[in-house]
């Protein structure tokens, strides 16, 4: 086995993206070393996540803004974004050998946010969210990956399904935030 291809421990290397007006969380596994050597989420040119909002929201110049245009568009549309891993073990970009470390503090990261339901990029991230959250008290969603490796589904597949976040973004009474949660058991 070349070194290459040796599974090594990575430390996320990304922010968090969010603020106090954030209604949704989208969680993914880990970023891609694409993402990772280029420092922003979803750099990969054939991840199609930037291309699935960009449809979702208007916004057909999405896919090519610059990562400060991508940040804004995410705060303004009221979207939080980060992975469910903030350490593991990984082979270049694959999630079938992603071997989490350390989970992200989600109740940490979505206080002080309007939060209401989480998001998740796939079926690994959605399978580390299930084994560390069981009782986490807001509802989540695993949506189709956006990831190049999931080519059998089409743009038009991914539209549809990732179509659910508009749900939670538009309505203010869909679920109540993590803060109100915390608020009437305090």
């Amino acid at each position: 086995m070349s070194c290459l291809n040796k599974s090594l421990s990575i430390h996320h290397p990304l922010e968090p993206i969010k603020d106090s007006k954030s209604k949704i969380l989208i969680l993914g596994s880990f970023p891609s070393v694409i993402s990772r050597k280029q420092g922003f989420y979803y750099s990969h040119p054939r991840n199609r996540f930037w291309e699935v909002l960009g449809r979702l929201f208007k916004d057909r110049d999405l896919k090519t803004k610059n990562c400060k245009d991508k940040i804004a568009f995410l705060l303004t549309q009221g979207i939080a974004l980060y992975d469910i891993c903030v350490e593991c073990q990984i082979t270049n970009s694959s999630d079938s050998n992603l071997k989490p470390i350390k989970i992200a503090p989600i109740e940490h990261l979505i206080q002080n946010t309007q939060i209401r339901h989480i998001f998740l990029n796939g079926k690994k991230a959605e399978q580390i969210y299930q084994k560390n959250f069981q009782k986490f008290p807001l509802p989540y969603t695993c949506l189709l990956s956006t990831s190049p490796a999931n080519a059998q589904y089409n743009l038009d597949k991914l539209c549809q399904e990732w179509h659910k976040i508009l749900t939670p973004l538009q309505s203010n009474t869909e679920s109540p935030s993590f803060n109100a949660i915390l608020k009437k058991k305090g």
